[in-house]
């Protein structure tokens, strides 16, 4: 219901699952469809993650465990109704998914080229909708890229690279019984477009504070299958 809280955790693992680089060694063949939104940016990717590996994903936030609040975000009362987990990946998740769709990514956005370094920051914001759970109409704000120091034991702010992109990693979807939670854009000409849910898929759409920024919803979930969706930051240098 808004508001923020103290001390809320940010996990690691001190041993994570390593996903393949390869699209195709796992059977995929990641496509982009670009989704007309009045000139805003948005677009979907398919194949970006087998079924095993979503279902892995899942796994892991199960055992760490979905909370009310979420560290680091701040809402007003009734926006963000649903149950979030945050915790720091790799290169073994991170770098292997941008390694399967980094040619679908736009290489410059206004002017600020995709970061070479790490593209994908390593925080994985995890959400869990549960039936009657939804995230009312906002914007996603830009954030810093971060990573897990050396000693696996820290969450390093990465300097020189800010995020423009949000990624919505789709972990399952209505071949799992769940019903609703569509994530739904809104268009600065009052348009209204609805991406179902679909397991191993991914929305992507602008991020930040400018015009650009695209305003959406997710959707209530009417089912009594949760809807789980991972944020992952696409970052560019500045």
């Amino acid at each position: 219901m808004g508001g923020a809280v103290r001390a809320t955790p940010i996990y690691a693992l001190r041993s994570q699952p390593q996903f393949s680089s390869s699209a195709q060694a796992v059977g995929l063949e990641p496509r982009r469809t670009d989704i007309p939104l009045a000139g805003q940016l948005a677009f979907t990717v398919d194949d970006v993650l087998t079924k095993d590996e979503c279902d892995t994903l899942l796994s892991v936030a199960e055992s760490l465990g979905f909370r009310d609040d979420a560290p680091g975000i701040n809402t007003p009362p009734g926006m963000r109704m649903n149950k979030a987990l945050h915790w720091v990946a790799d290169d073994g998740v991170a770098g292997a998914i941008f390694s399967r769709i980094g040619h679908l990514l736009p290489p410059v956005l206004e002017g600020d080229r995709l970061a070479s370094a790490r593209p994908l920051s390593h925080r994985m914001n995890m959400y869990k909708y549960d039936a009657n759970d939804v995230f009312n109409m906002h914007t996603d704000g830009s954030w810093p890229g971060y990573g897990l120091s050396e000693d696996r034991e820290r969450m390093m702010e990465w300097m020189g690279c800010e995020s423009k992109l949000s990624l919505l990693l789709y972990l399952n979807g209505p071949e799992d019984g769940v019903e609703g939670g569509h994530t739904k854009l809104y268009s600065r000409d009052g348009q209204v477009v609805e991406v179902t849910p679909k397991k191993g898929s991914a929305l992507f759409f602008r991020h930040g504070f400018g015009s650009g920024s695209v305003l959406h919803e997710g959707a209530l979930v009417t089912s009594q299958v949760p809807k789980y969706v991972a944020r992952i930051n696409v970052m560019y240098d500045l």
